[in-house]
């Protein structure tokens, strides 16, 4: 039996889809109330082993957590209409201090330039840097390596350590480069891991701004690139992606959009599907 679907308004706009697919993952902090936080944190204490699985069963986590509105409505603008709800959930509990992970992707991890299920991690207690947060390489979900290439990195420059307080809930692309960073604090730091799954097919209905001109954007993030301009292109193939243009993408290579994006050229719209041109008036 399959699990059920949800659906509900979308709440994230055309910059913050963009941003999403150029970083891989977003943040949102705090979302989850605090009565909701502490009866988490003592379910999972009553719970053995890492796949507190029997929590999906239980209606006050899947409307507060799996169906949180600030969370599910950025589920819905990445991933559409009756999405499907998590069938398995994953602990990532750790005693602290602890030495930091491996960087490393999650098993079955594929890469394309589609989005049709996004993973999500919630925080149910306190998570600051000396507890171990999970740290993520933006823009790694569009690098191909191996993990034992990857293995023998310590700190990156320009990850982000997810430091977030209790109830916060971040959701990113299924294949970005993670660890969970080196703890000093001590305690138990509980980690819950999930997947939402697509169901209809992508286009461009989520908050929808008029104004805003795709070709003109800065799709840099401001850290360098893994390789040069090709964070840009990835993420502006993503993005018309998910907004049902995949037949129209086109990148010729060179200099043209999206690359000349970045330097706010004025030839911009060669490559760029019509149906994102800049609309007059």
């Amino acid at each position: 039996m399959l699990p059920a679907t949800h659906d509900c308004p979308p709440t994230l706009n055309d910059q913050q889809v963009l941003d999403f697919c150029r970083d891989g993952f977003l943040v949102l902090p705090g979302v989850v109330p605090d009565q909701i936080n502490q009866r988490t944190v003592e379910f999972l204490e009553g719970c053995n082993g890492p796949q507190p699985d029997q929590i999906l069963a239980e209606d006050w986590f899947v409307e507060a957590v799996l169906e949180n509105p600030q969370a599910a409505g950025a589920v819905r603008s990445l991933l559409g209409a009756s999405f499907r709800l998590p069938g398995m959930m994953a602990n990532h509990r750790n005693t602290c201090p602890a030495p930091a992970q491996n960087w490393h992707r999650d098993g079955g991890s594929i890469y394309n330039r589609r989005l049709d299920y996004l993973q999500v991690f919630y925080y149910p207690t306190d998570t600051p840097e000396e507890m171990g947060p999970t740290e993520v390489v933006p823009g790694s979900h569009f690098v191909r390596s191996k993990a034992n290439y990857m293995v023998h990195y310590d700190r990156i420059r320009h990850a982000v350590r997810t430091t977030a307080p209790a109830g916060s809930i971040f959701l990113t692309v299924y294949s970005i480069w993670h660890r969970r960073s080196k703890s000093t604090g001590s305690g138990v730091r509980n980690l819950l891991k999930y997947n939402y799954w697509r169901t209809a097919p992508p286009r461009r209905d989520w908050l929808v701004d008029p104004a805003f001109d795709f070709s003109w954007i800065r799709l840099s993030a401001g850290r360098p690139p893994f390789e040069q301009f090709m964070d840009g292109i990835a993420a502006a193939e993503l993005f018309t992606w998910l907004c049902g243009l995949e037949e129209e993408y086109r990148f010729q290579g060179g200099q043209c959009w999206p690359v000349n994006a970045l330097h706010r050229a004025p030839y911009t719209q060669e490559g760029l599907p019509p149906a994102l041109w800049p609309q007059p008036g």
